[in-house]
């Protein structure tokens, strides 16, 4: 039985917690384990354009949200396409405001490529606006990419309340997907104490393998690569890899 098409927003609103590395590097686990995969890059910053080597394309997701052009994505690798993003989307927030239906663009737009992939990868910006909306309504399920500081819990209540609201309001199909920890040190009691303290806050949700911090991780962008291009024998790599067949097992699961 063919899998269904998986629709996977990556959102937290704190910035600095590896939410487009991740996007970026599950992106690219996936495919390596042959999966179709579609990234979507809905962040006006354009970091997963940038990290993936694709910067000024000829059509990004502006001009697609705009009604100028359909998605045309960009292929990055084997099983690896990317619909970019560029800095005019930091303008569409405001042009499509008064849009009717304006909650339902991205889903529209994806519709008609679903049959193309088996996970399509949302990175959207670090606020709760107008892209970020679209990005969950479009979407299956969130993951939340977390630090494991103390100030990354302090936003977690606000993330869940927004998932019940566009759940009861606009995408009643919409789950927490899970909740997985980045830059992780096991030495620091800290990075423990957190990790145990979203374990009794997410439970199930929270994935066993933890990112650790890595620092090819950070430099792997500064050449246009994910981290399987740019180092696969590193922590990152492992890391990333492992996460993606969790990610591969609980869909199977839920099917």
């Amino acid at each position: 039985m063919k899998q269904m098409t998986k629709v996977l927003t990556f959102s937290n609103h704190k910035g600095g917690v590896g939410k487009t590395t991740s996007a970026a590097n599950v992106g690219a686990g996936l495919s390596y384990l042959e999966k179709r995969v579609l990234l979507i890059d809905m962040d006006p910053q354009s970091n997963l354009s940038q990290s993936l080597g694709v910067e000024n394309p000829e059509i990004s997701i502006y001009d697609c949200l705009k009604g100028d052009s359909p998605l045309v994505p960009v292929n990055i690798k084997p099983n690896l396409d990317l619909m970019p993003s560029s800095l005019d989307l930091s303008g569409a927030e405001i042009e499509l405001s008064t849009e009717p239906g304006r909650e339902y663009i991205l889903r529209e737009l994806i519709e008609p490529l679903k049959d193309r992939y088996d996970y399509i990868i949302i990175d959207c910006p670090p606020s709760l606006g107008l892209l970020t909306i679209n990005s969950l309504v479009a979407s299956n399920e969130v993951y939340i990419p977390l630090q494991a500081e103390y100030l990354a819990m302090k936003g977690l209540t606000k993330i869940t309340e927004v998932i019940d609201k566009i759940q009861k309001r606009l995408n009643k199909d919409l789950k927490l997907g899970g909740v997985f920890l980045t830059q992780f040190d096991s030495r620091k009691i800290l990075n423990r104490d957190v990790a145990s303290t979203i374990m009794d806050f997410f439970g199930e949700k929270v994935f066993a393998t933890k990112i650790r911090d890595n620092v090819a991780l950070a430099e792997a962008p500064t050449k246009g690569l994910d981290i399987f291009r740019y180092d696969p024998k590193c922590f990152g790599a492992q890391d990333y890899l492992g996460l993606c067949l969790e990610i591969i097992e609980k869909d199977s699961d839920d099917e």
